[in-house]
């Protein structure tokens, strides 16, 4: 089941395996909150885009008994997201689909979907982009293979209206990423962002847009932090990591 350079992680509060490895890619906090952030139906077609070694998907599934698909461009990635499917008996829940998201919908029929995810790469390549001396790494974090305006008109090619798209980004591309949804027919409609510590400049924003949505109603939900003062978890993410859901 393991290559030489993998492990086996366990998200608590979900009982979830994971394979990961760290000269491949190990998920990190923002699969966690994107898969939390997610309102999901109890039935239907999730496809997460950008899957890396499937964790938002594995993350989402004690959430829905509808099916969920990633996406993942990155054959090793994608090999090792297949093994945790297996590993935590999901066979019949969760795929993977190892090809460039651009051509998702060669395979998944278009506006046939009712939710997508999305933790894209982050940052822009600029002809001076300090980029991950490792492929794996460096795909996953900058928009080599993929960039946000294709993530974006993707997810909206997929969703059927009124299906929801949720995205993890970086704060400072929040206007962009606003008006790349609008452009691609999706209202933001739900924005929390998320601060390492109180006082600290937020390090991450989930977004939910709804395609064809109507235009304004946008929330913009209590910030989440992430440490307290003593580089502790706060009380509301050791229940988002460690203790069981209520429902």
């Amino acid at each position: 089941m393991l290559k030489a350079d993998e492990r086996i992680d366990q998200l608590f509060r979900l009982d979830i395996q994971i394979i990961q490895s760290p000269s491949v890619f190990s998920y990190s906090m923002d699969a966690v909150l994107l898969a939390d952030f997610a309102q999901l139906p109890k039935r239907g077609l999730i496809v997460d885009l950008c899957a890396g070694n499937g964790a938002v998907g594995l993350f989402m599934s004690p959430k829905t008994n509808g099916q969920i698909v990633g996406v993942e461009l990155q054959p090793r990635l994608a090999d090792m997201a297949q093994r945790s499917i297996e590993l935590n008996a999901l066979t019949e829940q969760l795929s993977v689909l190892n090809m460039d998201l651009k051509d998702v919908t060669t395979v998944i029929k278009k506006d046939s979907v009712d939710i997508v995810t999305c933790n894209p790469p982050y940052f822009k390549v600029a002809p001076n982009s300090q980029k991950n001396p490792n492929e794996h790494l460096a795909l996953a974090r900058h928009e080599i293979a993929t960039d946000l305006r294709t993530v974006v008109q993707t997810m909206s090619g997929l969703l059927k209206m009124n299906g929801k798209g949720y995205l993890v980004h970086r704060p400072e591309r929040f206007l962009e990423i606003c008006d790349e949804l609008r452009a691609a027919r999706m209202e933001p409609k739900r924005v929390r962002f998320v601060y390492p510590k109180a006082g600290k400049e937020a390090s991450m924003v989930l977004i939910e847009a709804v395609k064809d949505g109507k235009k304004g109603g946008l929330r913009m939900l209590p910030e989440l932090t992430i440490y307290d003062e003593n580089s502790d978890y706060t009380p509301e993410m050791r229940t988002k990591l460690f203790m069981a859901e209520d429902d």
